[in-house]
């Protein structure tokens, strides 16, 4: 009886789970897509045990190598693609439609709930449009001084350290100062995360954006019904990591706002600062004040739609800058020809004092450091992949991606491909020198994505990678110390060996 029970509830499983499937794997076999072997109702399961954010992007380029620039994977009953093909890139960010994002993206919400990096449609659209002109360049230039400012506090921390003989891994500074410059650009508050790194809402973040994103990778947390189950402790965590998060952020939007208003009203605004006194007197101006102002539809942003764009700008601008920042650091300690030639432009444009300050104008003027930049994030695209969710069947080219799968372009292994950058793996700023480029697609070199969904904040991101770069170069000798790299990917890309270099001041 026992065994005829069973038998029946393996076949009712079995049946089911080829029901699910059947219309999707039809799709996926006429159009040539294959991958790994896949077990019914398991899928690929069995080997998703065995990834993690450490060998991930090994895993992904493995199977590029044996299954062609785009294969398939199933977890569950849960179908995902992989891609690197440009034909897909050109027409999945292209489109105008196509703009949810995908499953593994869920994992955010929690925390950003439905902002504009995950909401979409009229919602989307509306905001987007809003948005926009908050990072307008006359907008950006408010938050230079912050940059500088946050940059310079970097470079005394790592005084300590740059003896010329200890390697250094850079992420740990680069990222604490990231959270100084988007807190105050987003918030309009100081919370010194470089001389207070303990400070609860700095250690609710980094919390939060490492259990999150680890969770997609781990088959026991990966399900909402299973993770409290599989991890209570950590659970418990997360939600009391959120819950201080918010508090923190609703907080600072309620004193943000009855400041604002009582300002706006007696015709002195000015905005709020808890640092010192000298901040105060400067004219600035944060996202969170913009965010006060935005009409959409004749209806202002409630205190919750405010909490989840700035959640939002908070977690793109910290760890997307950091590893951008530090990237470009360890590759440029690793060529010493590339590292005179950026000095020499420092120099030449900023002037020989490693304390003056700089400007929107004069950072835009560093082309060559603009070069360094981009070929760093070509090599190193701080978020290796972009994903997004097919609610029907595309078509493109001969292949059709099926209804109800996540398809995910893999910057990281498409910004290396031969058939659009010779020489792949070798660092060369010159790619991108005015009247040297290199003929690119228009879809081959995206590490901002491209399209609709691009980056909104992407020439503040670039401003304050150059200012982070350009003050640390300007004090210090790089050197090519520490272990190399050993990319992970938790969404955002980092290293588990470090990202090392080191220091040696310059006289």
């Amino acid at each position: 009886m026992l065994l005829t029970l069973i038998a029946g509830t393996l076949i009712l499983l079995l049946t089911w789970d080829f029901a699910r499937k059947r219309q999707r794997v039809a799709t996926l076999e006429s159009s040539k897509i294959t991958g790994p072997l896949s077990l019914p109702i398991l899928g690929c399961g069995l080997q998703a045990l065995h990834l993690g954010a450490e060998n991930i992007i090994q895993w992904v380029g493995e199977q590029f190598e044996r299954y062609g620039k785009t294969f398939r994977m199933w977890v569950l009953g849960e179908s995902l693609i992989y891609t690197k093909d440009l034909r897909q890139f050109e027409h999945i960010l292209g489109s105008t439609t196509l703009l949810e994002k995908g499953q593994l993206y869920k994992f955010l919400r929690p925390f950003l709930n439905d902002g504009l990096l995950l909401s979409t449609g009229r919602k989307w659209h509306s905001r987007r449009k809003a948005f926009t002109h908050a990072f307008h360049f006359t907008v950006l230039e408010h938050y230079v001084e912050i940059m500088d400012r946050s940059s310079g506090i970097m470079v005394e921390k790592l005084r300590p350290v740059a003896d010329g003989k200890t390697p250094v891994d850079m992420l740990k500074f680069v990222s604490l100062a990231a959270l100084d410059v988007i807190t105050e650009a987003a918030m309009g508050v100081q919370v010194n995360a470089q001389n207070d790194p303990d400070f609860p809402y700095i250690k609710a973040l980094k919390s939060v954006v490492y259990i999150q994103p680890n969770r997609m990778l781990k088959f026991s947390q990966r399900f909402d019904w299973l993770f409290p189950l599989a991890a209570p402790l950590l659970y418990r965590k997360l939600l009391d990591d959120i819950r201080v998060m918010h508090h923190f952020t609703d907080k600072v939007i309620r004193e943000r706002r009855s400041t604002v208003e009582r300002a706006i009203a007696d015709g002195s605004y000015r905005p709020l600062s808890l640092g010192d006194a000298e901040i105060g007197r400067k004219s600035q101006m944060a996202l969170l004040d913009i965010l006060l102002q935005v009409s959409i539809n004749g209806e202002s942003l409630t205190d919750a739609d405010i909490r989840e764009e700035v959640d939002t700008f908070m977690f793109e601008g910290d760890d997307t800058t950091s590893s951008g920042v530090s990237h470009a650091l360890y590759a440029i300690a690793r060529h010493p020809e590339v590292q005179q030639r950026i000095y020499e432009e420092l120099l030449d444009v900023l002037g020989p004092d490693p304390e003056s300050p700089v400007t929107q104008a004069l950072l835009q003027n560093l082309k060559y450091l603009d070069c360094v930049i981009k070929e760093t994030m070509r090599l190193y695209p701080a978020v290796p992949a972009i994903g997004r969710h097919t609610q029907r069947e595309i078509k493109v080219g001969e292949q059709t991606i099926p209804a109800d799968t996540s398809i995910y372009l893999v910057l990281y292994f498409a910004h290396r491909d031969p058939d659009h950058f010779p020489d792949p793996l070798s660092f060369k700023p010159e790619r991108f020198l005015e009247g040297q480029e290199e003929a690119h697609e228009t879809f081959a070199y995206v590490p901002f994505s491209a399209g609709p969904k691009n980056c909104i904040g992407q020439k503040f991101a670039v401003l304050e990678m150059k200012a982070m770069i350009s003050k640390v170069l300007r004090s210090y000798e790089l050197l090519p110390l520490g272990e190399d790299l050993k990319p992970m990917m938790n969404f955002i890309l980092r290293s588990s060996s470090g990202i090392n270099v080191g220091l040696r001041p310059r006289v």
